[in-house]
């Protein structure tokens, strides 16, 4: 990069960091009777967005946008797989929950008893607890504490709590079968989060094989971030190879959600 091209950049760095700290620090009190003024968290953004935009022209900003897709994607891919592993932990609840009822119930004690204490270590519980204990819907109380995400589950739970009460079955041996089926169900997830894992594994050594490839051209004597980061047929083949392999990660993570709904 030559020593213009460094001025400019950092000019613009400079003026990006200015901005921000202008349009990021909140507003102040206001006059002593009225409301603070408000400034909406987007507008902040998208203002930044379009001083830099301004700022920036030619190959920088190609480079700002490109940086900025892949900042996108490795964010987004990031939350998929922290919400993955928040709803595995929670199915791994529900599963303790159901074996926990299961034995109370079969210990013969009270169901108000049984889901106090299981409220007391689970504290999402409480709303199910505290219907229970009003007399109010216990059943549509576990169906809304299903949706929560991994604790689909529960809603077999609502159904055998719903059909104890109303037929007057043993709601300690409806629980006890729904227990049994849900850790049948538990460990073919296991054995299919197995071949899922293997798989984003590969999927994620692919798409860093172009840098292994990038290190050894220039290890060879080649430039070949200077035809990419410098050159406009670079940055076209840089912009569609960071798409195309973008896409192929969002691509064997949608097709790997698929087959954990259907497991």
């Amino acid at each position: 990069m030559t020593p213009v091209a460094v001025s400019i950049a950092a000019l613009v760095a400079a003026g990006a960091a200015a901005v921000a700290v202008v349009l990021l620090v909140p507003p102040g009190p206001g006059a002593p009777g009225q409301e603070p003024a408000r400034r909406h968290p987007g507008v902040r953004w998208w203002v930044l967005a379009a001083i830099a935009v301004a700022l920036l022209s030619g190959r920088l900003l190609i480079l700002a946008i490109l940086a900025a897709m892949v900042v996108a994607a490795a964010m987004a891919l990031l939350r998929a797989r922290r919400e993955r592993l928040a709803a595995r932990a929670t199915s791994r609840r529900v599963l303790e929950l159901c074996e926990s009822l299961s034995a109370d119930l079969g210990a013969g004690q009270p169901p108000g008893a049984v889901l106090v204490r299981a409220a007391a270590e689970w504290p999402a519980l409480a709303p199910v607890a505290e219907a229970h204990r009003i007399g109010s819907d216990v059943p549509a109380a576990w169906r809304e504490l299903a949706r929560m995400p991994g604790a689909e589950d529960l809603r077999v739970i609502a159904a055998a709590w719903q059909l104890a009460h109303r037929a007057g079955a043993g709601l300690a041996d409806a629980v006890d079968r729904v227990s049994r089926g849900l850790r049948a169900a538990q460990s073919t997830r296991r054995i299919v989060d197995g071949e899922l894992a293997s798989a984003r594994a590969t999927a994620r050594l692919v798409a860093g094989l172009p840098l292994l490839a990038l290190a050894m051209g220039s290890g060879a004597g080649g430039d070949p971030w200077g035809f990419l980061l410098g050159q406009p047929a670079g940055l076209a083949c840089l912009a569609g190879g960071l798409a195309l392999g973008l896409a192929g990660l969002w691509w064997i993570e949608a097709i790997a959600r698929g087959v954990e709904r259907a497991a």
